[in-house]
């Protein structure tokens, strides 16, 4: 794409070619063409919804193959020698993680990550460190937390692993970039719970296939960050090292690598932050330590449990998240004096020393007596927030009433529209959408798939889901704008809400459900309210960064000009940061969508209901194909909000 933009520069295209002047009117004539089509198409076509002759019904090749590796996972030699040996290999690693863990003791484990942090990060993180295990050791959730950090350990492991060996080769062939790319970009968009159900067809309810969709779900940042740092290489580094006779093993090993030591360890924080996400969701799936406890606690609808096993999620993840980012920043930095393995062998020896202790004191997990139990005094809280603010408040009304009106004026009449749209017309709108802000690939793709949706035998249920991504995307991105404007024109609104966006993205997506469970009830509403707080922290993000990076000469400009403050923030500001403002778009759709699928939980229903019900009853065959058509919803929404890269140039 890049190259088609320099080659229409460098031929001397101006405004007064006829290709320029399409490009500039193109919206127009897409427009008008489209218009044409929905009048023919009314009078060739009709109305109605998606035809039940063009849908093919899986149900049965489904169940049958469902049937089949059933009768056949003890018997068949592709079980036994394949998937049999993956399946023991994963319960022994994620085992004998759990039993190093457990023999460290609570003072081993928190002494290492103590440690750890303090010598990759300085003494303040290794002192969050520290507080952050003994917290989880407070609230009662050692050993969940233990079983937790265990898979979470062989997962990233085999994360980076995978992940490392595909950007390996994407970096080094651009033949395999190109084959990889697409398939990175698929698995970008696919939500969290379109993992579970490949793998549990296959290894069954258990800890292998909760690791092994961790790893497909975890090792694509791997791959991509991977493949970018090693192509993005110094191409004079590059040189110089050819020019002295360096074969191709030691350009990579001595050149390349180490120039991409800062890629690669964005990798791996990206990695981790996945793999945490996505090991408490595949507790749906059997993975058990904290995740199962969250979501057995939000199934009976007990959210003081919830938040006693969500906040020790919460600490893991900003733990993780900060040791990682702090030593991919340590990256490029003054080297220390000395060698470092003598840090190293402080690490190691305080751990064993803290264990040590610990057993001889006969203390070696935490005592019961030091466990502080809040589930009862946040379940009272939250009998106040019913009694006091889920409904029958003066004025304003309760949450609950809050909700009933999202769902009333704005869930249903969105819903109900766009199923009331014959299909062809709604396959219409996703072609001009894609483009008028992408190229006839991206129209093609984005149509290709919506028309699956409807070929599964799912299009109502995925209208439904769409129509709670438009509402949860609109209010987040109302806010997220708002918000995001005013932290870039306010040095301490942004200082204010650096801390509160740093906590809510390392946050997994099944801890927002908590919340919104306890302020709205079940429903569609706090399956978008969920929804809008998961994806609210990137949106404001991306948006402050974009505002941010404007030219402070073109603002200058622009106010000796005798510009008013709104007049720069509109004509200046945002037409220059237009392409974060579509970033921050499709992110924030993208996002939307992962936590809408995961409402099925909490009663969000449509497509991400019958996910669950399928993992519930075991219809793989109705999972399966839910599963399919969100990972087609979450493509077709990504290419209708990602302009192509000359579509942005010009843009902007």
């Amino acid at each position: 794409m890049t190259a088609t933009v320099t080659t229409a520069r460098t031929t001397g295209l101006d405004a007064s070619t006829p290709g320029s002047s399409f490009a500039r009117h193109r919206t127009g004539v897409v427009l008008v063409g489209a218009l044409a089509l929905l009048i023919l198409g009314a009078f060739l076509i009709g109305g109605g919804t998606w035809p039940g002759s063009l849908t093919v019904d899986l149900t049965g090749p489904l169940g049958n193959v469902s049937d089949w590796i059933i009768d056949n996972r003890d018997t068949h030699p592709l079980f036994l020698y394949f998937f049999g040996h993956i399946s023991n290999a994963v319960v022994l690693s994620v085992r004998g993680v759990y039993l190093v863990l457990l023999a460290a003791g609570w003072a081993g484990v928190t002494a290492a990550a103590g440690l750890i942090a303090w010598r990759v990060a300085g003494v303040r993180l290794a002192l969050t460190a520290v507080a952050a295990f003994i917290l989880c050791a407070l609230l009662g959730m050692w050993v969940p937390s233990m079983q937790t950090l265990a898979l979470m350990v062989v997962a990233v492991l085999a994360s980076v692993i995978l992940g490392a060996v595909l950007g390996l080769a994407a970096g080094l062939s651009d033949r395999v970039f190109r084959s990889l790319r697409p398939v990175l970009d698929t698995m970008q968009v696919m939500p969290a719970f379109a993992y579970l159900l490949p793998v549990v067809l296959v290894f069954g309810i258990g800890v292998p296939a909760a690791v092994l969709a961790t790893v497909i779900y975890a090792a694509p940042p791997m791959a991509r960050l991977t493949a970018l740092g090693l192509r993005d290489a110094d191409a004079g580094v590059m040189e110089a090292a050819a020019s002295l006779g360096a074969t191709g093993r030691q350009r990579l090993l001595t050149a390349r690598l180490p120039l991409a030591r800062k890629e690669l360890l964005l990798g791996l924080n990206q990695t981790i932050m996945m793999a945490l996400s996505m090991a408490v969701i595949a507790s749906v799936i059997g993975a058990g330590g904290l995740g199962d406890r969250v979501y057995q606690a939000l199934a009976s609808v007990d959210v003081g449990a919830a938040l006693a096993a969500g906040i020790p999620i919460v600490l893991l993840a900003v733990v993780l998240d900060r040791v990682t980012a702090a030593a991919g920043n340590r990256i490029g930095t003054a080297p220390q004096a000395g060698p470092a393995w003598p840090g190293w062998a402080v690490v190691v020896a305080g751990t064993v020393v803290a264990a040590v202790v610990a057993r001889l004191a006969s203390k070696p997990t935490w005592p019961d007596a030091w466990t502080v139990g809040i589930a009862e005094p946040v379940n009272e809280a939250v009998g106040w927030m019913t009694d006091h603010l889920y409904s029958g408040v003066p004025v304003i009304g309760g949450t609950a009433d809050w909700a009933a009106h999202f769902t009333t004026w704005i869930l249903d009449p969105v819903r109900d529209g766009l199923q009331w749209l014959p299909w062809w017309a709604m396959l219409l709108l996703v072609a001009v959408l894609a483009m008028v802000i992408g190229t006839w690939r991206t129209t093609l793709t984005a149509v290709l798939a919506m028309a699956a949706i409807g070929v599964l035998g799912v299009w109502d249920p995925a209208l439904n889901t769409l129509s709670q991504v438009l509402a949860g995307v609109a209010v987040t991105l109302v806010i997220g704008f708002a918000v995001g404007i005013a932290a870039s024109r306010s040095e301490w609104v942004e200082r204010l809400l650096r801390p509160v966006l740093d906590v809510f993205q390392t946050m997994p997506q099944f801890v927002y459900l908590i919340p919104v469970v306890a302020l709205f009830g079940v429903g569609r509403a706090p399956a978008v309210a969920a929804a809008v707080i998961y994806a609210l922290p990137a949106v404001v993000r991306i948006t402050t960064q974009g505002m941010n990076s404007v030219d402070p000469v073109v603002i200058e400009s622009s106010r000796s000009l005798g510009a008013t403050g709104m007049q720069q923030l509109r004509k200046v500001q945002l037409p220059l940061a237009r392409p974060a403002l579509l970033l921050a778009v499709n992110q924030g759709v993208v996002l939307v969508l992962a936590v809408v699928v995961i409402g099925g939980l909490v009663g969000g229903g449509a497509l991400g209901y019958d996910v669950v019900f399928g993992l519930a009853q075991g219809d793989l065959a109705t999972g399966l194909v839910a599963g399919a058509a969100i990972v087609c919803l979450g493509l077709m929404l990504d290419r209708v909000t990602q302009p192509t890269q000359r579509r942005t140039e010009k843009g902007a």
